[in-house]
């Protein structure tokens, strides 16, 4: 796929244009949106995926575009995801509602950026040396294999990275938020807000987290352009998104495990792809493993969204039976 200067750039203007967009809205009204304002939104960047993937379609062709659709699936599960965690900590540094939004903004863009040098660095390897799909491969099974035990995290286990407790040292930091700014001015002094550490979580958080998504998009599509869309529109609308599940996010328990088997499979589908175009001499002479199959992009596909379908419907279940357990329990 060959993708001229004048399509990235045209790609890289619209998405800037609408990141800058989300920041006037925040900028002049903060507030926390409404269901039916998230709802939406949600529609609106997810039909943005369908059409670009469905443009993608008509003038690359549908191996391009079936690419980009199960990149984009991955991306977003991830992403979903990403809003566990973000919801412990809003909740573990009391972030005033209306002010999350910025907070959520900011994340994304940190994100982004972050995803960019990962997914620079991650083709740039991959050009140069084929190999790196055993260590993508073993670290996504790893990865799987660590997230199927721990399940979804929980507020008790989120412990402070090295950053954050540096950072409530070293800064001159006040005890209360000053609406969503990041410094305030107490007594005559400028001290940060805690709403910089808050910034601190998330960012190094999004860090994290482009680990694991950024080699299981490359497990997808090895094209850096699908790699960036997909990253891209997986993350607008994630915003958004937080409002409109809200609760429903305590209820997706099953998540991290259906999440769990994709980034498994996708690290089986990376070695099997490593082994088919091996040169390496300590593994079979540093010969092709003729054996090793080709998983075609169609059942990527049908493997992640039926692991993702399976993993939500058992989840709201589980959590509907629970809750007519306890109100049976407590008429009682």
């Amino acid at each position: 796929m060959n993708v001229s200067a004048l399509v990235w750039a045209v790609t890289l203007i619209a998405m800037i244009a609408i990141l800058l967009a989300d920041l006037f809205i925040i900028g002049r009204r903060p507030h926390e949106p409404s269901v039916r304002e998230s709802s939406l939104w949600v529609g609106f960047y997810v039909g943005l995926a369908l059409i670009f993937g469905g443009a993608l379609w008509l003038t690359a062709g549908g191996r391009v575009a079936g690419e980009f659709y199960t990149g984009w699936l991955t991306e977003y599960s991830l992403s979903v995801d990403n809003l566990f965690v973000f919801v412990i900590i809003m909740a573990r540094f009391g972030v005033p509602r209306q002010y999350q939004q910025k907070v959520l903004l900011v994340g994304i863009i940190l994100a982004l950026v972050m995803r960019g040098g990962f997914i620079a660095a991650g083709a740039a390897l991959i050009s140069q040396f084929s190999w790196v799909f055993y260590i993508f491969g073993a670290f996504l099974i790893y990865t799987a294999v660590n997230l199927a035990r721990q399940g979804e995290p929980d507020e008790d286990e989120f412990s402070e990275n090295v950053l954050i407790r540096w950072s409530r040292r070293a800064l001159p930091l006040s005890r209360d938020y000053d609406g969503a700014k990041i410094t305030t001015q107490e007594h005559g002094r400028r001290l940060f807000t805690p709403m910089l550490i808050v910034m601190i979580a998330i960012g190094t958080t999004d860090l994290i987290f482009a680990l694991d998504s950024i080699p299981a998009i490359f497990g997808i599509t090895q094209e850096p352009y699908l790699v960036f869309t997909a990253n891209v529109f997986a993350l607008m609308g994630l915003r958004q998104l937080y409002f409109l599940l809200g609760g429903l996010l305590d209820r997706l328990i099953y998540l991290s495990y259906g999440l769990a088997v994709v980034l498994g499979f996708i690290g089986v589908k990376l070695v099997l792809e490593a082994l088919a175009d091996n040169k390496l001499p300590f593994i079979n002479g540093g010969e092709h493993v003729a054996w090793a199959p080709h998983i075609p992009i169609w059942l990527s596909l049908a493997v992640i969204l039926g692991t993702l379908a399976v993993a939500t419907a058992a989840s709201l279940a589980k959590s509907s039976r629970d809750r007519r357990r306890a109100l049976v329990e407590a008429r009682r």
